[in-house]
């Protein structure tokens, strides 16, 4: 249910790049110039930024819902809305008449990046890399210990069954 509104828009805005190349302009207008002192052959202009958005948008947002790479794809859904809720909901910079309706647009697209945030960290009950890392440590020192007991109880019923050994005759 989460990436139903990803993947609509995103195709609504594959179809039709243009009606958000204007809003898009706000945050793209910044980002070009880095983007091509990065690597003057990544594509910098609007439009192409625009169409790359809504295509991770639409992919992303089909391997969320389909239960594929969720915790990537959700993360990656949740970078890209930072960019879109800036440049398209900037209630502070509007007139009161609109500052309600895009303050409402603001913190849904807030609600919609905690539960993305969710569902990047999200585990399906299985525990996560920290857990596991801490407690295979924990069990490989528990399994030392035990072995090196083990060994010292070995050595010491060697050397108990020697020292009888050589008390026997013969």
């Amino acid at each position: 249910m989460l990436s139903a509104i990803f993947v609509s828009s995103g195709v609504k805005v594959l179809l039709s790049p243009d009606s958000r190349t204007e809003t898009a302009s706000r945050v793209t207008d910044r980002l070009g110039p880095l983007i091509e002192k990065v690597d003057p052959r990544l594509p910098s202009d609007t439009r192409t930024l625009v169409r790359l958005k809504a295509g991770t948008d639409v992919v992303a947002g089909l391997l969320l819902a389909t239960g594929h790479l969720t915790r990537p794809a959700a993360a990656t859904l949740a970078v890209n809305l930072i960019p879109t809720t800036v440049a398209g909901h900037p209630f502070w910079s509007v007139p009161k008449e609109q500052r309600a309706a895009q303050q409402v647009h603001f913190l849904k697209n807030l609600g919609l990046l905690g539960g993305l945030l969710l569902a990047a960290a999200d585990t399906e009950g299985k525990p996560g890399l920290k857990y596991r890392t801490t407690h295979a440590v924990d069990r490989s020192q528990r399994n030392v210990r035990r072995a090196v007991r083990t060994a010292k109880r070995e050595a010491k019923i060697a050397a108990m069954s020697a020292a009888a050994g050589r008390k026997l005759p013969g």
